[in-house]
């Protein structure tokens, strides 16, 4: 128990680190509870985006918009690069050229440089992430006492919204070892929501689930659409997950964006290398 307290003291301290810009409005100053209030869906602009690593390329000149409000999906096989272009819009990784422009702001400011982020983002890690010395209820309001964005009775109530949210209400005192992994991808997805997030990443989801747990979450997700304002970005290589929630869909090969659309548009791609995705990821699925 004692090691297991530790390892999660250790989570803990790294996930207040990678939460650093999600939580506050400027570099230096916290949240403020007003501002936590309101959320909005915001717009990404992406330009002539590269990244290499040991001279390898990775990302190649990738130019993306995606709309506030919007949920969009990048899909493509494992290697493709899609999972390194969501770390950086992550403020994870610093790409070697071009710019991202999130609520029209260019997020590629220099080390200790001081801007205002007038936006809040959060993400669903594949893992969940989730700390099993804490309850569900401790996970999801881990990050609201952190930062003492608001008084206890109304953290506790924020904390029963979500979790009803995700269709989870009432399993606050639940222990993390007592959940099925759909429940934890819920929880996940709860404590980001807690966040009241403009924009929420979404790294593979549905990674560890079956068709069945795969299928709950798919609905959750959309249910979401019609009761949160924010904009959301699902990168996946499941592409009936990315077609059944997404407003638009772009797909990625070799470090390149290939083709953007509609789920429908995607359906019906003429592009070879779609196509041939289609085919091997959904038994040869057709547009209408």
């Amino acid at each position: 128990m004692a090691d297991q307290q530790h390892r999660d003291k250790n989570k803990v301290s790294f996930f207040n680190r990678l939460t650093h810009s999600f939580s506050q409005m400027t570099v230096e100053t916290s949240i403020s509870r007003q501002a936590y209030e309101t959320s909005r869906g915001i717009g990404i602009k992406i330009r002539n985006l590269s990244k290499s690593f040991n001279g390898q390329p990775v990302l190649k000149s990738i130019n993306l918009e995606i709309q506030p409000g919007e949920v969009f999906s990048i899909i493509g096989a494992s290697g493709t690069g899609k999972s390194v272009l969501l770390r950086h819009l992550a403020k994870l990784l610093k790409p070697d050229s071009g710019e991202i422009l999130i609520d029209n702001e260019n997020i590629n400011f220099e080390p200790g440089l001081l801007i205002e982020q007038k936006y809040r983002y959060s993400m669903v890690f594949q893992t969940s992430a989730l700390f099993n010395s804490l309850t569900v209820g401790e996970n999801i309001g881990l990050w609201l006492r952190e930062k003492d964005v608001l008084p206890e009775r109304r953290i506790r109530r924020v904390i029963r919204e979500k979790l009803r949210l995700v269709g989870l209400a009432g399993r606050e005192p639940m222990n993390i070892s007592e959940l099925s992994g759909g429940m934890k991808k819920r929880v996940a997805i709860a404590r980001s929501l807690a966040m009241n997030p403009d924009l929420i990443f979404y790294d593979e989801p549905t990674a560890e689930l079956d068709p069945v747990t795969t299928d709950e979450l798919a609905r959750v997700i959309a249910n979401l659409k019609d009761k949160v304002d924010l904009t959301t970005i699902i990168v996946s290589h499941d592409l009936n997950f990315a077609l059944y929630l997404s407003d638009r869909v772009a797909m990625m090969h070799d470090g390149e964006i290939i083709e953007i659309g509609t789920p429908e548009e995607i359906k019906k791609s003429k592009n070879p290398l779609v196509r041939r995705f289609l085919y091997t990821t959904t038994k040869g699925i057709q547009g209408k």
